[in-house]
């Protein structure tokens, strides 16, 4: 005997009026009571929004809750990709080095230069958030239209200008004025450095003839593009004598959009490896070579009372318990070098290297 099961089976007529249940074979295909109401709303032309079922929204809500909302800034859009701007970072990132080493040699002093960050906003909000004065370069980056800004912190550079002109490594007041004509000079110098640097950097992407245009104290007085135009903004922090400063390179979008394509990884990764040559050994050895170390001859440390060094008088004879057949250890930057023995040549206490030692074979101190 088949068994049979009575079920809601809606049939519609032309006019779309619900007509009469029936008996039929039983089947696994049973309409729901939301869904059997969903039907019927949506073949009702008079049944208003708020009869109908939210089968169809709370799909929607949930699907919206899926997804990530991310809030934009219509004043500040964002017009460079995330690819390009990692590949902006890391290209800067070897700029940063190789200028400080360049302004190290230039100066004959420790130049700390890194970079902090690569970030986009406007035009405007750059020039309202630098000092004024300042020192403003105008540069001229052909084949690139319009122009870059280099903004050179008067913090660290007036340091820079001491330096070149003959100061020593104090740190003076910190000057807010502006440059003087002879002062112009100087700077180009150090702007010129960061210029050829900045070629290398950018020989990968496209061959620049970088050149010096105007030099202004007051930004806000050049209007290099409109104030909502986008750039990018570099910024490196300098420290010049204990003294610490920005230097901001600043780049219009517009003079880089024909080329922010080719701001992949191919044209900045291999940025900085060059294959090692003679010359550049050379090079590097003559430059080890002026390098000054410090040289420490350590003794065999001894002990002495609080009494005893007060009643210590010119010509006194301290004893330790240091062997005078035993070596003395060499010291460069704390790390023990040579073994070597006490002596005297010309009036002067000297000591000979009797041997080079590595420093697990050094005497421990004492």
């Amino acid at each position: 005997m088949a068994h049979v099961k009575l079920t809601t089976a809606v049939h519609f007529d032309a006019g779309q009026k619900l007509l009469t249940s029936r008996e039929g074979p039983m089947s696994d295909e049973v309409l729901s009571h939301d869904e059997v109401e969903n039907l019927l709303s949506s073949l009702d032309p008079n049944a208003d929004d708020a009869q109908r079922p939210a089968v169809k929204h709370v799909a929607n809500e949930e699907r919206r809750g899926r997804e990530k909302i991310v809030p934009y800034d219509f004043k500040r859009p964002e017009r460079v990709g995330k690819e390009q701007m990692r590949a902006l970072q890391t290209l800067h990132d070897g700029l940063g080095r190789n200028f400080s080493v360049s302004l190290s040699n230039v100066l004959r002093s420790v130049v700390d230069l890194k970079l902090v960050s690569v970030d986009q906003l406007t035009y405007g909000e750059f020039v309202f958030s630098l000092e004024n004065p300042t020192c403003f370069v105008l540069l001229k980056a052909d084949p690139l239209p319009g122009n870059l800004i280099l903004d050179l912190d008067p913090v660290v550079l007036f340091p820079m200008i001491d330096r070149l002109l003959g100061g020593g490594k104090e740190s003076g007041m910190i000057q807010r004025r502006a440059l003087t004509e002879i002062e112009l000079k100087i700077v180009e110098r150090i702007v010129q450095l960061f210029l050829r640097e900045l070629k290398r950097a950018w020989e990968t992407l496209v061959s620049l003839e970088l050149a010096v245009e105007k030099i202004e104290s007051n930004p806000q007085l050049v209007q290099v593009v409109p104030p909502s135009e986008v750039v990018i903004l570099v910024t490196f922090e300098a420290c010049v004598n204990d003294v610490r400063g920005m230097i901001n390179l600043c780049i219009p979008y517009n003079s880089i959009e024909r080329i922010g394509s080719n701001l992949a990884e191919k044209t900045w990764a291999g940025y900085g490896r060059t294959n090692v040559t003679d010359k550049t050994k050379e090079t590097v050895s003559r430059s080890l070579d002026r390098s000054e170390l410090e040289l420490v001859v350590r003794f065999a440390p001894g002990k002495i009372s609080v009494e005893e060094l007060i009643g210590l008088r010119v010509g006194d004879v301290i004893l330790t318990e240091h062997d005078v057949r035993q070596p003395l250890t060499v010291s460069i930057s704390d790390a023990p070098k040579f073994l070597a023995s006490p002596g005297q040549l010309k009036g002067k206490k000297a000591i000979q290297i009797e041997k080079v030692v590595s420093p697990v074979e050094a005497p421990k101190k004492g």
